[in-house]
């Protein structure tokens, strides 16, 4: 599987961004994806996750109730839709797929990585 990551960009705080996870070659809706970012100096982190069928969902604390991860497999795309943006979810976002279930994602292991999309967050 390969991925690419778009839709970042510069947004003003309190606004929102609908990031975009393309996926080419094997069948995406065998894996679980997985949108994580890392600021500057800041470990990697997972942001949200969602199984291969779209029924499970994980959100970090860190974005709860600003954002809403969502797939379309028929058009093997995954989506981290963010609102009310702050300053600190500036970041490099990347997608990663993964067959082995969402866990996989929380303990930071994947088996695919994609390009990153950076987020730019003014206040």
């Amino acid at each position: 599987v390969q991925l690419q990551a778009f839709g970042g960009g510069l947004v003003q705080a309190g606004g929102y961004l609908r990031l975009s996870c393309a996926a080419s070659g094997r069948s995406f809706s065998d894996y679980g994806v997985g949108w994580f970012r890392q600021a500057p100096g800041k470990d990697r982190e997972l942001v949200a996750s969602i199984s291969w069928g779209g029924g499970s969902t994980y959100y970090a604390d860190s974005v709860k109730g600003r954002s809403t991860i969502s797939r379309d497999n028929a058009k093997k795309t995954a989506y981290l839709q963010m609102d009310s943006l702050k300053p600190e979810d500036a970041a490099v976002y990347y997608c990663a797929a993964d067959r082995h279930g969402l866990g996989s994602f929380i303990r930071g292991e994947h088996e695919y990585w994609g390009q990153g999309t950076l987020v730019t967050v003014s206040s």
